[in-house]
């Protein structure tokens, strides 16, 4: 028998009410509630944004929360988004305060990795970037997690080769890629290329669906236009395999944003999310 996939619900597949790159990007839903569903679905696994731990640290404590994902058998957890981290002057310093939020949260929640990139081009060398990110490892180490860069078109490291090379220079065991599915369909970049990624690299994977082509911007299609898998030209299942065969062992995030699901409940959005995207693998 096929060893069933552990599926981590991402938070911006079931942040309903929230509004990415707005000032209100923490879900109204209460955090507990949307633990709770994601369990009966039979997820594994949550992603948190840093808008909204905030959000849901104004009424709990992280040994609270972190009692909430236990009681709820949530063993895979997902910490996101941390920029700047390779800057200097403010941007750094503000970059440093939300790095001691997420670790934080990773050292009490025993959290599976923290991701980090960028969603601008940047003028920063990739040398620069390896250093920065080889500390951010470190830290993250020390926290007792996994940090993970997420390869995106938006930013300077756009191509598997690029974020294996930022990954192998810091040499830090819990350093590694975070692979998206739809940024690498939207990079055009072939799976088996992606497959043959050393497993050492790999932090995670994220699967979800959608079209190649589009008559909005990238920015506009990749917040409001993804799709849940099987409902899309990217070919899930396909990826799935080959990473599968390529021996990928840890969680599966779905990540949808979609601004039609983010009209509709918790409950409806996960359990089209879980059915959908436990599909892609063998049965």
């Amino acid at each position: 028998m096929t060893k069933k996939p552990d599926l981590l619900c991402s938070y911006w597949t079931i942040a309903s009410g929230a509004e990415p790159h707005t000032d209100h990007e923490f879900s109204p839903v209460d955090f507990k509630e949307r633990v709770e569903i994601i369990s009966k679905l039979g997820f594994k696994g949550m992603g948190i944004w840093h808008a909204d731990l905030q959000h849901a640290l104004k009424k709990r404590s992280l040994k609270e929360m972190k009692k909430i994902l236990d009681d709820n058998g949530i063993v895979h957890i997902e910490l996101e988004f941390l920029m700047d981290w390779f800057k200097d002057g403010e941007e750094k310093k503000q970059s440093d305060i939300m790095k001691k939020l997420l670790l934080d949260a990773a050292e009490a929640f025993r959290a599976h990795h923290v991701k980090v990139g960028e969603f601008t081009k940047n003028n920063c060398p990739l040398p620069r970037m390896t250093e920065a990110f080889a500390a951010l490892c470190k830290d993250g180490a020390q926290a007792g997690t996994k940090i993970g860069y997420e390869m995106m078109p938006f930013s300077n490291i756009d191509s598997v080769e690029k974020a294996t090379e930022l990954v192998k220079g810091a040499g830090a065991k819990n350093g590694g890629i975070c692979y998206d599915l739809w940024h690498i369909a939207k990079l055009k970049i072939s799976y088996d290329k992606v497959a043959a990624t050393p497993q050492q690299y790999i932090t995670s994977i994220e699967i979800n669906d959608g079209k190649h082509e589009c008559s909005w911007t990238l920015h506009e299609d990749t917040i409001n236009h993804r799709l849940l898998c099987g409902e899309g030209e990217f070919h899930p299942k396909e990826f799935v395999a080959k990473m599968l065969k390529a021996g990928y062992d840890g969680p599966w995030g779905i990540e949808v944003l979609n601004e039609d699901l983010r009209k509709l409940s918790v409950t409806d959005v996960a359990r089209k999310a879980f059915r959908t995207t436990f599909a892609q693998f063998p049965a």
